[in-house]
């Protein structure tokens, strides 16, 4: 079984409907529903400790006011408190570790509703009225069914059903009361006078739940982009954020990058020649075939002009979390990997684009089809057509500033010069030197020193970082790519291709590869 991550690139989850719609009605986003399972966690926490803190303070209460002798002794009250706090814990625990759909998790919020509901009502009425008096009161449960609705995304009609089945634990209660002699009330007509406040309350659920699930409907329409329904949040950056999305016909799932206008620059005319640009270098961006490339489904603006880049949906890790969480890759994995980046490079580099951002974040590797380790460019949205002189920036440089992640950055990009495709390959030798030694090619303290360390300093040989052996072919490669001169390194993608493909290795495998991922989704 292979274990997912998400990473532009998200878990699979089937699109979520709204709770208890069956389908019928308008699709919430899946975060929306998924925040609402986490508040009703935190409902339930806190209905754990208050049911204690409450069963201790009636028998304080009892004492003060009453001087009862027996408020020490442990009751059947007691006893539901207890079933009740316990029940509460554990829905708070199944919300935060469950995997279960959001929707789901929901639908048994309703029915801890109910519990709660069935325990309010058979400790309200425990004790004996003395006077048999019968005054509408309003109790905890009513207060409780008007929390949920404000909390739990759910169709009227539902929320009137069960709103109507919890305040009747309230009259049932009260007649169980009557039925142990504790309480003699008289008519049963009654029993619905004293509660009428609670069935009032549900009436003001109603309205609630009708706003709050337009509310929610009215952000699955503002996320709608073209032929895609965006849906819960993957991650999020400088540049914006990134959503998972689902094409609303051919139901195929799809990774959706938007970038707010307010990123791209606070002139409304550098603003309009940015999404020029966005425009350009996305047509480019996708006319990119290799299957090492992440695939560029669609890309666009919206009516606030929000820029998006809709992508294929990836599942596995970036090579900065395989090294975070399982350390440095061996060396025949790492040339394994690095061919295959080299692939997605050089057609990219043939039609004239520079990555310019190439780094261990931006490298994805997991399974496509039964293929395993599996590797994908991503960012392919934000390149520089370098075909000619031009005076013109790219996106990336509009937006950001200077594009590109100074732990990885060739010298010649940060020294604001005419970069190409060697450039690139720099940062590749970066990315293999992380993947061999699990560090940076050079420490620093901060950018600026990590500036001037990529500009200045000799780096050293990844075998005397690791600690491990490390083939001498491979070494010199990788350093040949951080040389700071460009015309040092290898010249081209295709070049450095061959140089790794020469080298004599134990080669990885797709059975090494399988191998790792089935003991990985094992742990």
């Amino acid at each position: 079984m292979i274990h997912k991550h998400p990473h532009l690139i998200g878990r699979e989850h089937r699109t979520p409907v709204t709770p208890g719609t069956g389908g019928r009605h308008v699709e919430l986003p899946d975060d929306l529903l998924r925040e609402a399972s986490r508040r009703l966690g935190i409902i339930a926490l806190l209905g754990a400790v208050l049911w204690i803190i409450g069963s201790l303070m009636i028998h304080v209460a009892f004492k003060l006011m009453y001087g009862e002798p027996r408020w020490l002794t442990f009751q059947t009250p007691d006893l539901v408190a207890l079933i009740s706090s316990a029940v509460s814990f554990l829905l708070y625990l199944y919300t935060r570790r469950s995997q279960r759909s959001p929707s789901f998790i929901l639908d048994l919020g309703f029915g801890f509703l109910i519990f709660t509901s069935v325990a309010l009502g058979l400790i309200w009425h425990w004790w004996p009225d003395q006077t048999n008096a019968v005054v509408p009161t309003l109790t905890w449960i009513g207060v409780l069914v008007l929390m949920f609705a404000a909390i739990i995304p759910s169709p009227p009609r539902k929320t009137l059903l069960v709103g109507l089945v919890a305040v009747s634990m309230g009259p049932l209660g009260m007649y169980l009361a009557k039925v142990r002699g504790a309480w003699d009330y008289g008519s049963n007509l009654n029993l619905f006078v004293m509660h009428y406040p609670d069935y009032l309350l549900v009436g003001v659920a109603v309205v609630v739940s009708h706003v709050v699930l337009k509310l929610g409907r009215q952000v699955t329409k503002a996320r709608e982009l073209g032929s895609y329904q965006v849906g819960e949040l993957l991650g999020q950056g400088g540049m914006g954020q990134v959503y998972r999305a689902t094409h609303r016909m051919l139901a195929r799932p799809a990774a959706i990058k938007l970038i707010r206008p307010e990123t791209l620059a606070a002139d409304p005319a550098a603003r309009e020649l940015a999404i020029k640009r966005f425009h350009r270098e996305a047509e480019v961006a996708a006319k990119l075939r290799s299957p090492h490339t992440v695939a560029l489904y669609d890309f666009g603006q919206t009516e606030d002009q929000t820029l998006y880049f809709v992508m294929e949906l990836l599942e596995g890790m970036n090579l900065e979390r395989l090294v975070r969480e399982h350390g440095p890759v061996p060396a025949n994995r790492v040339i394994y990997i690095l061919v295959q980046v080299c692939d997605s490079l050089e057609e990219a580099h043939v039609l004239g684009l520079v990555h310019r951002d190439i780094k261990p974040a931006n490298i994805h590797i997991g399974r496509l089809g039964l293929r395993h380790d599996f590797v994908k460019v991503l960012d392919f949205g934000l390149v520089k057509q370098v075909k000619g002189p031009s005076s013109e920036s790219s996106l990336a440089t509009e937006i950001g500033g200077t594009p590109g992640t100074p732990d990885y950055m060739a010298p010649e990009m940060t020294m604001g010069e005419e970069v190409d495709r060697r450039a690139d390959l720099y940062a590749l030798g970066c990315v293999a030197y992380f993947l061999l030694t699990g560090k940076l090619v050079f420490e620093a303290a901060n950018v600026f020193h990590m500036i001037a360390r990529h500009l200045n300093d000799t780096p050293v040989a990844p075998s005397a970082r690791a600690g491990i052996a490390i083939p001498a072919e491979l070494e010199h490669v990788v350093l040949g790519c951080l040389e700071k001169q460009p015309d040092r390194r290898p010249q081209s993608a295709t070049e450095l291709r061959q140089a790794l493909c020469a080298i004599e290795h134990d080669r990885w495998t797709q059975e090494h590869a399988a191998g790792w991922w089935a003991w990985l989704g094992e742990a």
